[in-house]
């Protein structure tokens, strides 16, 4: 870490009361209020010395510093434009570029398919795992992810088949990347608490197999229907010569397929 120290719980009720502001629950905002876990973040994001960072959620700014200090060149988004004048102030002086804007319609195949970046934020909670879902299936260039998010949702991005947490969001993962918990976040970190744990997880992108994308359409039917088996939430897509082909019996369930299984059976469909 460089010498720029992130801020503490003290600091940040003071940077909203300097500028007449407090956090919005519409926004799903809960501000990071404790320097080791930001220290530990940035830890495991690796940053190099002109690595290209992005940021989603700057809040008050103190992850923005920390990465803008250990060398990143970040481009930070932030939606609540009434932040401005604070995080314009935080980060003066850093190589730090605000964008006010709602990342939920951010160009990600556009903007981030080139180059090499890493996506290091604690994301807000209300509009985190699309976000994420979102720049791990498009935004290609983004080789490394390290995210806070609800530590539910965390769990439902590494989980195995068969788990009760396993759905659509960990075949979009492990589809794309190589999802790891990283550690876990207690509510009271924050400003102000939420009503439930967070968790900062790690996800790697891997090459993604060419059907990768149909392979996601298919779990995303029949997930639809978790409870329902695969002929009944596919056959009118495949029919039982396709099932054998691709060694998955039709009686099955989608949360017993893997991200692997879900690739044979688009395979089979092409």
């Amino acid at each position: 870490m460089s010498d720029i120290r992130p801020q503490g719980r003290n600091e940040i009720k003071q940077l909203l009361a300097d500028h007449g502001l407090r956090p919005q629950r519409r926004l799903g905002q809960h501000f990071l209020a404790d320097p080791n876990i930001v220290e530990r973040i940035v830890v495991e994001a690796g940053i190099e010395p002109g690595e290209s960072v992005l940021e989603i959620g700057s809040g008050t700014g103190t992850l923005t510093r920390a990465l803008a200090g250990a060398g990143g060149n970040v481009v930070a988004y932030e939606v609540d434009r009434t932040l401005r004048s604070l995080l314009e102030e935080v980060v003066s002086g850093l190589n730090v570029e605000l964008r006010f804007e709602d990342a939920l319609v951010a160009d990600w195949a556009g903007e981030f398919s080139k180059g090499m970046w890493k996506m290091v934020a604690n994301l807000p909670y209300n509009v985190g795992t699309p976000i994420l879902l979102d720049a791990v299936r498009s935004a290609t260039a983004i080789h490394r992810f390290v995210v806070m998010v609800q530590r539910e949702v965390a769990l439902r991005l590494v989980a195995e088949p068969g788990s009760r947490q396993y759905g659509l969001p960990s075949i979009v993962a492990q589809l794309h990347t190589e999802p790891r918990l990283a550690f876990r976040v207690s509510p009271s970190v924050f400003v102000p608490p939420p009503e439930v744990e967070s968790a900062v997880v790690v996800l790697d992108r891997i090459e993604p197999h060419p059907l990768a994308e149909q392979a996601g359409r298919i779990a995303s039917v029949a997930f639809q229907q978790r409870r329902k088996m695969l002929r009944g939430t596919l056959g009118d897509r495949i029919d039982i010569a396709g099932f054998e082909a691709a060694e998955i019996s039709p009686s099955a369930r989608p949360e017993e397929l893997s991200a692997a299984d879900f690739l044979r059976l688009a395979e089979v469909m092409e």
